[in-house]
């Protein structure tokens, strides 16, 4: 049987951005909202607004978007929130 995973975008109240991996996104934010984890990224930075998140089939996918989003530029974060794809595909071209 599949599980599903979703890879989410929580937004900080020092403007900066959280990316994580869960199976149920709403319990996953309200776990950072109330501070569950004192050692958790999100702990200092509450207030926190979900973003973005998106459903995955294979936890290998979301495991390996996870990851890829964590590398990318904020601009390129802020494309893919808004679901601008051009904007996120210019981004992505190379500079050279």
């Amino acid at each position: 049987m599949a599980r599903h995973l979703f890879v989410y975008i929580l937004k900080c109240a020092d403007d900066s951005y959280y990316i994580g991996v869960t199976n149920n996104v709403e319990r996953r934010f309200e776990e950072h909202v109330s501070g569950l984890n004192e050692t958790c990224y999100t702990y200092s930075r509450r207030s926190l607004e979900l973003m973005f998140q998106k459903e995955f089939q294979s936890p290998r996918e979301a495991i390996a978007f996870e990851k890829q989003i964590k590398g990318w530029t904020r601009a390129k974060k802020e494309a893919l929130i808004i679901g601008d794809i051009e904007k996120l595909k210019e981004l992505s071209r190379s500079k050279n």
